[in-house]
């Protein structure tokens, strides 16, 4: 392999918008990083739903086609 050809390879601290943060490690010039979701609060690994709602597209949907909220079984 060519020597000094490769990037940087440092560590960058994340934040996710739950304010869980942590560190990994990285190639890019920033020395950190902000995102929407993490594995802490991502629907995936938490079992709960999260509506990640732009312009109110979620609500437009329901209103569209009268989508209701569901009812808790008992």
């Amino acid at each position: 392999m060519k020597k000094e050809i490769h990037p940087k390879y440092k560590k960058i601290k994340v934040t996710c918008s739950c304010g869980n943060s942590f560190e990994t490690n990285t190639t890019s010039d920033k020395d950190k990083l902000s995102i929407d979701i993490c594995s802490e609060c991502h629907p995936f690994f938490t079992g709960k739903q999260k509506i990640v709602d732009t312009a109110g597209r979620v609500e437009r949907f329901k209103k569209k086609y009268g989508v209701k909220k569901p009812t808790q079984a008992a």
